[in-house]
């Protein structure tokens, strides 16, 4: 716990984004109040001694599932336990996700997620996913972001028959969002061709987790991205493209924002890493345990998502959380279309990414600052409140040591699941102290998370981004359109 006359971090190198340098910075009352050499401060005042360890934005995952009801079951990570394990690996705020059935209510979805997450130990925020259209949800998204602090809404291009929802949704949603001054995300991935891979796999006898993969090739992905990215374009609204997994969205990705379209690409730390060799593991609990969607990929996928990663074409990184247990994804033994989709990794993206990114020669530290927070903070709206060290802003902080060595296991991990994706793996650097809010919640390898010690937090509408797309439509609309 800090003392009430707050925190110095002493002596350590501040990285951001852009830059970096050496300074003291000085918090209290949850902000970051003073930042510069050889800071004066209340004598009273915790030091944490930074030495040759790097201080920098706490890490912010754009993209998990705590507790998540699905596929028959429920996510054994809850937003306690989920939220501690990621501030053991410097993430300091998550942002999850409300996903209500088609004919439920948004809004009331909203409500039973913000329930589920008074247990946060960091800060937190939601995406809402639109699963259908009518006025209902019209007037809900509006709710939504007006009240509720909600700028970004999730839809589904995949899980046919359950929430995936069809190209006239798309465009309602996107045109709605735009309208509210939000942005929209899609999980791309052609619902109707994998529905059709998964019965013709079946029908050929291959029911393991190998089918996982082969029923989702690269190519689905490549279309739904494309698709969606086109739609985005006829309505003149922004995308954030979740989870990109492969060459072909990510070049799509590339051609839409070379022709001036704001497109966002967000990459998951395990498809950087991990190829889809391990849907062949003759142990049907590890090659299970990998089943996610979307799957992973061929090792060239992860040349061009590093490359696009550290040349600004893919501007986020994020975990897609969301855990299932060993029994749990033994439902799908004989059927792989049953095997809850899910893996775990909040803990470990930030080293992984540290590990293979800066350590390869990858990416620069003002490199993974910037995919690790500021530019989540920034497409999201809360820049420079959160993913920054800068006078006022929120006192999420890592020191992050270098040097630090570590082998990633599940015996270890704090979250809340029995398999690690990353087994085995040795890695190069890792937080030494965490805080977050102002509070030292990580600190040498001691865990002191706190129940319910996470805020929510409102994201505001209209991000510097939508605004200039809502002046160029403006601008570019026909003189009738403009007239009203």
């Amino acid at each position: 716990m800090s003392s009430d006359s707050g925190i110095v971090i002493r002596g350590g190198t501040v990285v951001t984004a852009e830059r970096s340098y050496r300074a003291d910075v000085y918090c209290t009352a949850g902000q970051i109040v003073a930042i510069g050499a050889d800071l004066d401060v209340p004598t009273d005042a915790q030091i944490v001694d930074a030495g040759d360890a790097l201080v920098m934005p706490g890490g912010i995952d754009p993209h998990t599932h705590m507790e998540l009801p699905f596929m028959g079951t429920v996510a054994t990570e809850d937003f306690f336990s989920g939220t501690a394990a990621g501030l053991a690996g410097g993430t300091t705020m998550i942002i999850d996700f409300v996903i209500p059935g088609p004919q439920d209510s948004p809004l009331d979805a909203y409500r039973t997620w913000r329930g589920w997450a008074e247990k946060a130990a960091a800060d937190y925020s939601f995406h809402v996913a639109v699963t259908s259209w009518s006025d209902r949800v019209r007037e809900e998204m509006g709710e939504l972001t007006r009240n509720h602090g909600v700028n970004s809404f999730k839809h589904f291009m995949a899980y046919k028959g359950a929430i995936m929802v069809d190209d006239g949704v798309l465009l309602n949603s996107f045109s709605r969002a735009l309208e509210l001054g939000a942005i929209c995300s899609v999980h791309a991935e052609n619902g109707d061709a994998v529905y059709h891979l998964q019965r013709r796999l079946l029908a050929e006898g291959i029911t393991g987790p190998e089918g996982h993969a082969l029923s989702r090739p690269p190519a689905l992905e490549g279309e739904a991205a494309e698709r969606a990215i086109s739609l985005a374009q006829v309505v003149g609204a922004p995308l954030y493209i979740v989870h990109v997994s492969t060459a072909e969205a990510t070049a799509a990705i590339a051609r839409a924002r070379a022709a001036g379209h704001r497109v966002y690409g967000e990459v998951l730390a395990q498809h950087l890493v991990i190829d889809e060799s391990v849907y062949r593991d003759p142990d049907f609990a590890t090659a299970a345990a990998h089943v996610m969607s979307p799957p992973f990929r061929p090792r060239h996928h992860q040349t061009a998502l590093w490359g696009a990663l550290s040349s600004g074409g893919l501007q986020t990184t994020a975990t897609d959380h969301c855990c299932f247990c060993a029994p749990q994804k033994a439902a799908g033994r004989d059927d792989f279309t049953l095997i809850p989709n899910g893996t775990g990794g909040i803990e470990d993206r930030m080293s992984v990414l540290w590990h293979h990114g800066v350590g390869s020669g990858r990416l620069t530290p003002s490199d993974f600052v910037r995919i690790t927070s500021t530019a989540t903070a920034q497409i999201f709206n809360i820049f420079p409140r959160k993913g920054a060290v800068a006078l006022g802003a929120d006192a999420d902080l890592v020191v992050w040591d270098p040097a630090a060595r570590r082998t990633i296991s599940a015996r270890t991990h704090h979250q809340n699941v029995d398999f690690n994706v990353y087994e085995g793996m040795e890695v190069q650097g890792a937080a030494r102290h965490t805080l977050a809010a102002g509070r030292l919640v990580y600190t040498n390898g001691e865990l002191r998370a706190e129940r319910g010690a996470g805020r929510y937090i409102d994201r505001p509408c209209f991000a510097p981004f939508i605004k200039a797309i809502a002046t160029r439509n403006r601008e570019t609309a026909p003189e009738a359109v403009r007239r009203g």
